[in-house]
Order: structure tokens, then sequence, then C-alpha cells
């Protein structure tokens, strides 16, 4: 399994930033994916989930109206629009699939967003 995310950077207060998730080495298409973020200091926070048709989502309360998520089954591929964003949203943000019970959850290297100006 190998998860790589890209498209963090730094950005101002108010502005946007779109994260991908590449995936490959298990079927893209037959698992839920979720975006999770780790601020310096603070525990690991759930931001989004998507099931694997990308038929449901969730988010959590903090980026729920100011964040995507959505999925490219055809590219295996994940992706995170990030609109409206504040310095408390910096943090590292990683790609994970849940592949249940047997497997676990799988996550990549992670991707660093700053929001500051």
């Amino acid at each position: 399994v190998q998860l790589v995310e890209s498209g963090g950077g730094l950005v101002q207060p108010g502005g946007s930033l779109r994260l991908s998730c590449a995936a490959s080495g298990f079927t893209f298409s037959w698992y839920v994916m979720r975006w999770y973020r780790q601020a310096p200091g603070k525990e690991r926070e759930l931001v989004a989930g998507i099931s694997y048709d990308g038929g449901i989502t969730n988010y959590a309360d903090s980026v729920k109206g100011r964040f995507t998520i959505s999925r490219d089954n055809a590219k295996a591929a994940m992706y995170l629009q990030m609109n409206s964003l504040k310095p408390e949203d910096t943090a590292v943000y990683y790609c994970v699939v849940d592949r249940g019970t047997y497997y676990g959850e799988s996550w990549g290297q992670g991707t660093q967003v700053t929001v500051s100006s």
C-alpha cells in the first residue's frame, strides 16, 4: 500500500489549497478513505471521510462548509479542497485508507499546510 499526499504549502488566511492523495498497491475503489491532520502539540484530528463510491461524506465540525472531500476511483486518487483557510488549519495533513479489521489503516507520509500572513 502506498499513499502519497501533495498540494500542501503556505497560504494566507482566507486562501485556498487543494490536497491530493495518490493511492497504489490496493483496490482503491473498495475502501473508505479519510483525511486526518495533526498540528504541533495537538492530538490527531479526523478532518473528513468519504465512502468507497463517494456517495457519503462526513466532516469535522471545525471544517464543515469550508472543506470538500472527493475521490476519483478511475485515477485512484482522493482530494481535499480547502477554502477560507484559517491559521488554526495549520497542520500536517494525512491521507488514510481503512481496509477494515484485518488490514487496518494505512497512512501516507503527510503534507504540511501552513496558514499564515
